[in-house]
């Protein structure tokens, strides 16, 4: 099938903005390959310390050219995600011996919960967390002992860092090994429903920690599609996954088999071999579009807007909204998962999930398939799907038709022939909505504001009854400089209350919304944020705002707006407690949501 001419302009034109960025990043990484892994080059003394504790593989490693690999890994046990991370490392030991090679733990990264943190003081760290997840992975593999490298990570701000980092060492070929969805429990559509009558005060505290307990129940990913399971999308699509590998559940005979694979592959793929395969040859600009296609296609999590601009930043490639917008406007959205429908992951890989998805995409030319994999050349690889058959794992083709259309499409038949993302610009300055999941006659909302500075301030207003007529709740001084931009999604269940009433309602943060956000129409990123004198910060109680997510636009509809003098907030508040002290060079440096919120460079 032909390219999509908008695909292809798009990549053009990405290719085209980043030229004097991605050139530079190219020279660095083959002067690395160059120079070849440092361990054969370090002193004795040098070497003793790398092998000292390598017990079986210390002769190997100091006398032998095989191949080290390194892991680094987000292992640990208080999150349901990476708890399984715990077996990896002897797995991979042992494929990677029985292939004559070595592996060693370069080191571990932070691995927060959004779930945990949320509404609380912790949440302030979430997004910092991806930078300093690649920083510390930066550490990890500094040693430079290594060959290639696999990297265990799965949620929200873990794999976009590993990604960062893995874009840093991009002369190493490296494999990401998922942990796998937690098995089906409590429907999200259920655990939602109490949430709201929790906050309504319909229920108590009793059932609402029984239901939670019932839909988080076992090691692995939660299952809607929110950003974590939106990476794992993206690792398939971006070829940095083996095929079929992101929605197999833990600890099972084919997910083991998965991993020692995966660590193996990634050793056959070093400078060493014939088939040497870098990072830096993965992640180019063809790549990139291929993830926000999947993006758009999926529905996926608006945290993704910023994750991919940072993580393509690292290797040199510049993206920017209008990239997202101009791809989602002819990509078809293929997938119904939660908050996007009733199904969640398990559901959607059972009705033929990714592999049935990127051939679908494939045939409509809404994907490059020409791009370099860990699995090989063009990523007609990833319409097949693994097996483990008494022999060992083998790949066949995936499915050739959806066994759900309930939950998955064919492109020729889409849930609606646009993705899931809108980019809206307009007085209020430039934001994003995630517009797969809110029904059609709430894609206009016009209604007057009413302020907020904080979350909770939202929740009291609530709860003492002030919220009852048409409101656009404007929560402001949240965006990464002023507090780390953290994610609001304790807000949905009251605001979907207000929805439900029958109220016009919608959000409008220059904080974010998470992966998870659902029904209620919300206009988040919004740049420049009110701490950096955006004019979000103009807006007053009673301004009529317009969120128009078919025209793309976010305006205040009030005379005289642009010259009233911004208003200011006390955040020391935010500035202390909870780690918040050390991360002050983090809100000094911090680029805006439109450059991916980083310290590097944004």
């Amino acid at each position: 099938m032909t390219l999509h001419s908008t695909i292809d302009r798009v990549t053009d034109r990405i290719i085209a903005r980043s030229e004097a960025t991605r050139r530079p990043y190219l020279d660095r990484m083959e002067a690395a390959r160059a120079k070849g892994p440092a361990r054969a080059h370090l002193s004795c003394s040098g070497q003793a310390h790398a092998y000292a504790a390598s017990g079986a593989d210390k002769d190997r490693l100091a006398t032998t050219s095989a191949g080290n690999l390194g892991i680094v890994t987000t292992y640990n046990d208080m999150l349901s995600a990476h708890q399984p991370f715990e077996r990896y490392p002897e797995l991979i030991r042992d494929a990677v011996r029985a292939a004559g090679g070595t592996a060693q733990v370069a080191g571990g990264v932070p691995a927060m919960c959004d779930g945990v943190t949320q509404g609380e003081a912790g949440m302030e760290l979430s997004l910092f967390s991806r930078d300093v997840i690649a920083l510390a992975a930066s550490v990890a593999l500094s040693h430079n002992t290594f060959d290639a490298a696999v990297f265990l990570g799965v949620c929200d701000k873990i794999v976009p860092g590993l990604v960062i980092a893995a874009q840093a060492f991009g002369h190493l070929p490296a494999v990401f090994l998922p942990a796998g969805p937690m098995e089906s429990g409590l429907s999200n559509d259920e655990k939602a429903k109490v949430r709201q009558q929790f906050a309504a005060g319909e229920v108590g505290r009793d059932a609402l920690m029984a239901a939670e307990m019932a839909a988080y129940h076992g090691p692995g990913t939660c299952t809607f599609y929110g950003t974590a399971n939106t990476n794992q999308m993206l690792m398939e699509f971006m070829g940095l996954h083996l095929p079929g590998a992101s929605f197999v559940p833990p600890n099972g005979l084919l997910r083991d088999a998965l991993t020692q694979e995966g660590a193996k592959r990634a050793l056959a793929l070093s400078a060493l071999g014939n088939n040497y395969t870098p990072v830096a040859s993965v992640l180019d600009e063809k790549a990139f579009v291929n993830g926000i296609v999947g993006l758009n296609a999926t529905g996926g999590s608006t945290n993704l807007l910023i994750h991919l601009i940072a993580m393509a930043r690292a290797g040199g490639i510049i993206l920017d909204w209008e990239d997202f917008s101009d791809i989602s406007d002819i990509t078809p959205l293929l997938a119904r998962v939660y908050p996007n429908g009733l199904a969640d992951v398990n559901h959607f890989h059972a009705a033929g999930g990714l592999g049935y998805m990127i051939g679908e995409l494939l045939k409509s030319g809404h994907l490059h398939p020409d791009t370099h994999t860990v699995a090989g050349q063009g990523l007609e690889h990833y319409t097949s799907e693994p097996k483990l058959k008494a022999d060992g794992l083998v790949w066949e083709k995936g499915a050739g038709e959806s066994l759900n259309e309930k939950i998955l499409r064919p492109a020729s038949e889409p849930f609606q022939p646009t993705g899931g993302l809108r980019r809206m610009a307009g007085s209020l300055g430039t934001a994003c909505m995630k517009v797969s999941a809110v029904a059609p006659e709430h894609h206009i909302i016009e209604a007057p504001a009413r302020v907020f500075a904080d979350q909770n301030e939202v929740k009291a207003a609530f709860k003492a009854g002030e919220l009852t007529d048409d409101v656009i709740v404007v929560v402001r001084f949240q965006g990464p400089k002023a507090n780390g931009m953290p994610e609001l999604h304790s807000l949905t269940p009251l605001l979907s209350i207000l929805q439900g009433r029958g109220q016009k309602v919608a959000l409008v943060t220059d904080g974010r919304m998470s992966g998870a956000s659902g029904k209620v129409p919300a206009a988040i990123h919004v740049s420049p944020e009110a701490v950096d004198g955006g004019p979000i910060a103009r807006v007053q109680d009673g301004d009529v705002l317009r969120v128009d997510a078919v025209a793309g636009t976010l305006d205040v509809l009030a005379e005289g707006f642009d010259d009233r003098p911004n208003v200011t907030a006390d955040l020391s508040a935010y500035h202390a407690g909870t780690g918040r002290e050390l991360f002050a060079m983090f809100r000094d440096t911090v680029g805006s949501a439109t450059t991916g919120a980083t310290i590097f460079g944004g």
